[in-house]
């Protein structure tokens, strides 16, 4: 039971610091003017923007957490920050294919593809983030076993 509440407690401590890294880099990013653009063209609120990508990237976080820690020997290589990046491309396929593609091609504007390929792109960075936080302080807190 001891072990059961330890394991739980990493979960949502790797969840909790992938989030923010994940909500810092969305921050970031929409200080670009391109972003500024595609909030634009697809009536994004940029406060409730900001609010999504914390619950977003919290949610996000936690998943990557749980499978890093519950399937850490299963998923191939050695390094923790590579085993996180893998788990977080999965979730960037997931997101982006099902998640993101139909929903920008069922949006109403010319720019499309445009649009799906900056989200995509956004998503990357964002994610890539998450999953390289996560994996980082795997190894620094918990070593790479």
């Amino acid at each position: 039971m001891t072990q059961l509440k330890e394991i739980w407690r990493k979960v949502v401590f790797l969840a909790i610091v992938g989030g923010l890294a994940f909500w810092v880099t969305n921050f970031a990013i929409s200080l670009t003017p391109i972003a500024a653009e595609y909030r634009a063209a697809l009536s994004i609120s940029y406060l409730p923007m900001i609010v999504e990508s914390l619950i977003g990237g919290l949610i996000i976080g936690f998943f990557i957490s749980y499978f890093l820690l519950r399937f850490f020997d299963k998923i191939p290589t050695k390094n923790p920050i590579l085993k996180s990046v893998i788990l977080s491309f999965i979730v960037l396929i997931i997101v982006t294919f099902l998640l993101e593609g139909p929903s920008r091609f069922l949006t109403p504007t010319s720019d499309a593809l445009r649009y799906f390929l900056i989200g995509a792109l956004f998503n990357v960075l964002r994610i890539l983030a998450l999953g390289i936080v996560i994996g980082y302080l795997y190894k620094k807190l918990y070593g790479s076993t």
